[in-house]
């Protein structure tokens, strides 16, 4: 089996959940991880028994055929247009960019180059979501006309060590956990053709030290 060369540029909370995953499909090869804290990509490989390589490297990298980008929404489209533009094919955690004429600038930029992007939430691929594909697509609750999705909770620093760059452009509920509602409603029902969007300040302040 030809195994795949990944190069992993990022290593913040969500890139464990990343090299777990990873480890076990065997067509993966993870090549390295860097991120612009060099120490931290250090760290991140040690816990995964992979490289760390500084980001030029992986970019250069001819075994890397993949970068997956797993730095702060408003870098994704950067990070993206270095790895294409180094002939790799990328792959970017939520949101592909923070504003459509960024992330259409992304896709552009992969069709003139005849590679390939994509984009988290990948999650519509998991058991549940396609226990309710099957049984949508076997008739078993009749034609459905509708959908909704609710998310509730009080913030990312209740669990994300560093939950700062959520609350920066380019981030907050709709661009982080919306994507993964929205993303099941569309492959069940289809098509978006009108979007309205609702949000409260629950609170003046946020202590990111609760964390």
């Amino acid at each position: 089996m030809e195994r795949v060369g990944i190069g992993i540029i990022g290593c913040g909370n969500i890139s464990g959940a990343y090299l777990k995953a990873m480890s076990s499909f065997p067509i993966l090869d993870v090549r390295g991880v860097g991120d612009l804290n060099h120490d931290l990509a250090v760290a991140k490989a040690a816990e995964f028994n992979v490289r760390a390589k500084k980001i030029d490297e992986l970019f250069n990298d001819p075994t890397v055929e993949i970068i997956v980008n797993l730095t702060v929404p408003k870098a994704h489209v950067a990070v993206g247009l270095q790895a294409l533009e180094a002939g790799k094919h990328a792959y970017s955690e939520k949101p592909l960019g923070i504003n459509f004429a960024e992330a259409k600038r992304l896709a552009d930029e992969a069709k003139s180059k005849g590679l390939r992007i994509g984009a988290a939430p990948d999650t519509f691929l998991g058991g549940g979501h396609q226990t309710a594909r099957n049984l949508i697509d076997q008739g078993v609750i009749g034609q459905p006309v509708g959908g909704t999705a609710t998310f509730m909770c009080p913030g990312h620093e209740r669990w994300h060590p560093n939950p700062a760059f959520y609350y920066e452009v380019g981030g907050g509920p709709m661009l982080d956990m919306g994507p993964y509602y929205i993303t099941d409603l569309v492959n069940l029902f289809g098509p978006v053709a009108q979007v309205a969007g609702f949000a409260i300040s629950p609170r003046k302040d946020r202590d990111y030290q609760r964390a």
